[in-house]
């Protein structure tokens, strides 16, 4: 039986590659031509070390030299002495240049549906040539039809036959232009994929789920895979837009809410009508201070720089040094 196993870098690339029931995780990725860093193969010098983000392992042997029980409890392990239970994700400390690692690959799709879901926001759904391995919360870019454009959207669903892409909808933008008016079933495109190093980890303990604008897009990819996993920890996912109209999505969030036991929403615009009955403002207003400072959690943001940049100044300010951040900084294009 071979279980799937996912190395991301520094340099926000992600390489698939299978291991062998029993297999030396070293072994099967150098069998799969990813050449990671090693020296003694002893478990003595640490060369090969990474950190397991997701899934089962075990070490048959670690020198306390080169893994202090502080790096074992925080699931750093040795390449060199892992084998998989599960299928798994591993993050390395360096670029994948490092391992002669190749590249994001380029995939072919077409167009299966594309819907306007909000007055900002299209959904863009595409049906794959050939399968694409990815971790949710990552993203491609995607080349626009009839054109030598090119735009990086996260991925709105976990991986699959189809993906998704919520996509801000700008007045006189190449990809906006093309979904407004030229959109058709069948049509084809190139995405290069996968990109990023903002993805879901192994989940411990409570999730802070924060998203700003189509930044929500990532998020659902998030949620999509902790219902197929059956999450047992609590989930609070913040959706921050201007207003009203920018809200999306609003019936698959009400279907995480009945399949996650501990999930609860918080929409927060920062420029509603009068009328809004809601919480307004910005997010940090309307984060539970109280609640995190008895807990450890780990908090994913995306949206934009200064969102997240104002999530982790809040963070700083308020010294919840038991909040773990994760986030993804995305600009829109104004073209």
């Amino acid at each position: 039986m071979n279980h799937k196993v996912a190395f991301s870098f520094a340099d926000g690339k992600t390489l698939f590659f299978p291991v062998g029931a029993g297999e030396i995780l070293l072994d099967a990725a150098l069998r799969n031509g990813i050449k990671i860093p090693l020296d003694c193969r002893e478990g003595v010098c640490g060369t090969c070390q990474g950190r397991c983000e997701s899934g089962d392992y075990t070490q048959d042997y670690v020198d306390d030299e080169a893994l202090s029980s502080l790096d074992l409890q925080q699931r750093k392990m040795l390449s060199c002495q892992t084998r998989v239970n599960s299928d798994a994700a591993f993050y390395f400390d360096f670029d994948s240049s490092l391992c002669n690692a190749p590249g994001p690959v380029l995939v072919g799709a077409s167009v299966s549906h594309v819907q306007q879901v909000s007055a900002s926001t299209a959904m863009l759904t595409l049906r794959l040539d050939a399968p694409l391995d990815f971790l949710p919360g990552q993203y491609a870019r995607l080349q626009v039809p009839g054109t030598d454009s090119w735009r990086s959207y996260s991925f709105a669903n976990r991986p699959g036959e189809q993906l998704q892409f919520l996509i801000r909808l700008l007045p006189d933008g190449v990809m906006s232009n093309y979904l407004r008016e030229r959109c058709q079933v069948g049509d084809r495109l190139q995405l290069e994929a996968p990109l990023g190093a903002f993805y879901l980890r192994h989940v411990s303990q409570p999730l802070v789920l924060v998203a700003g604008g189509t930044g929500l897009s990532a998020l659902l990819g998030m949620l999509d895979q902790l219902v197929d996993n059956g999450c047992e920890q609590p989930v609070h996912l913040y959706y921050g837009v201007r207003s009203a109209e920018d809200l999306c999505e609003a019936e698959r969030i009400k279907a995480y809410a009945r399949r996650l036991a501990g999930f609860r929403y918080t929409e927060v615009l920062s420029n509603p009508s009068p009328e809004w009955p809601g919480k307004r403002g910005y997010l940090t207003e309307h984060f539970e201070v109280a609640q995190w400072r008895d807990v450890s959690a780990d908090m994913y943001v995306c949206g934009p720089p200064p969102m997240v940049e104002s999530i982790q100044q809040w963070l700083l300010d308020q010294a919840l040094d038991g909040v773990q951040l994760y986030y993804e900084k995305f600009t829109q294009s104004n073209i």
